[in-house]
């Protein structure tokens, strides 16, 4: 089973505490939590160890391997904080400065190709996201990967002078809500979407 460690970790937690600190809901019969990942729910199922999204209606798609590790080292490991509301990059964070390079990069680059000859569409790719726009840089944007993590990203538009420019984001917090590996991983996810999204767009 995928993330068997991570399951063992989560059920000896006591359900009620890790559902208000994940700011996330938990159900019993069966026993449950609904939580959200990139503006999609999914359940996580204590007894089947499953999980698994509702995207529309009653569509139930199995979640990836990197969203289950999202999901579950985030409610293991997320804590009852307020946002510091201070942007930091991720070289920053503790730990950070270490972990992010190399393969363990933020997908900027990715980010750069997408948006950066029409930083416009980084908006129009973001609206299923429900993320709110921003002032910094040509184009940016804010969103929520998961409750309690809040992620910014900023285009800056590729001109005759410069390279196009993007910037991954972190409110002060974030790595006191998800181990840095798991964080990575959001942040794929997230990139991945609205790469995905302006390819539909165009």
């Amino acid at each position: 089973m995928a993330h068997e460690g991570l399951w063992e970790q989560l059920n000896k937690l006591d359900d009620a505490t890790t559902a208000q600190r994940a700011k996330c809901q938990y159900l019993e019969n069966p026993a449950r939590y609904t939580i959200t990942l990139l503006n999609t729910e999914y359940v996580v199922n204590l007894l089947d160890r499953n999980i698994f999204s509702i995207r529309s209606g009653s569509q139930q798609d199995e979640a990836k391997f990197l969203e289950q590790l999202c999901i579950l080292a985030y409610l293991i490991n997320a804590q009852h904080l307020p946002l510091a509301n201070k942007l930091v990059v991720g070289n920053t964070l503790p730990g950070g400065q270490f972990f992010f390079r190399g393969q363990h990069g933020l997908p900027t680059q990715k980010l750069e190709k997408a948006f950066g000859d029409c930083p416009e569409v980084l908006h129009k790719a973001s609206t299923r996201l429900n993320a709110e726009s921003c002032e910094f840089g040509d184009a940016s944007i804010r969103l929520h990967i998961m409750p309690r993590i809040p992620l910014t990203i900023v285009i800056w538009r590729r001109c005759e002078e410069f390279d196009a420019r993007a910037s991954i984001l972190f409110d002060q917090t974030a790595a006191s809500q998800l181990p840095l590996d798991a964080l990575l991983a959001a942040v794929n996810l997230t990139v991945e979407a609205l790469v995905k999204a302006a390819t539909e767009i165009s």
